[in-house]
């Protein structure tokens, strides 16, 4: 019995906080402001060809969307630990007893705030992208047809690499960091 009662609260206590970074208000509101700005970047049709049928399209892009942020927010939190920790070591902070724990607490911060900025550009190309691609295919159903191809996943291909290519002018444009 003592076994069955661990075993039910270690596995509690390794779920509930996945269950609750998956679950995070704020990363569902975050991820319905940007499927909505997807969908009207998009167009419905658009948005629709992307995600699903008429009836689930919008849930499902919240629903991904969430989801992925809520990784990613986690393995972006781990990596700047790591990260912050290993420049704190090859620094040999001087000082007070916390003065190494000061340090990776600075760097990680940093570390996760420049990459929640990469973030959030990266939805922003998205959005930009699919408005490119919704004016292109409006323009000139032909030519994106012959770019993209006629299927169903044609206006996500069209976004996907439009987004890459504004990304990669977004970097391309970025000053050199500082070091």
């Amino acid at each position: 019995m003592k076994k069955l009662l661990l075993a039910a609260a270690l596995s509690t206590a390794i779920i509930a906080p996945a269950a609750a970074s998956a679950q995070d208000p704020a990363t569902s509101k975050n991820a319905a402001k940007y499927c909505k700005e997807l969908r009207d970047g998009a167009g419905k049709p658009n948005f629709v060809s992307m995600f699903g049928t008429k009836k689930n399209a919008y849930g499902k892009c919240v629903s991904q969307t969430a989801k992925k942020d809520a990784t990613e927010d986690a393995a972006q939190a781990k990596k700047a630990k790591a990260e912050a920790v290993e420049e704190c070591r090859a620094m040999k902070t001087p000082g007070s007893k916390n003065a190494f724990g000061k340090c990776v607490s600075e760097k990680a911060k940093a570390k996760k705030a420049a990459a929640d900025k990469e973030d959030k550009a990266e939805k922003k190309d998205r959005i930009n992208a699919a408005q490119t691609c919704k004016a292109a295919k409006k323009d000139d159903a032909d030519k994106f047809a012959t770019d993209f191809g006629a299927k169903k996943n044609a206006f996500g291909k069209c976004v996907s690499k439009t987004a890459k290519e504004l990304a990669a002018e977004r970097k391309a444009e970025e000053p050199a960091p500082t070091v």
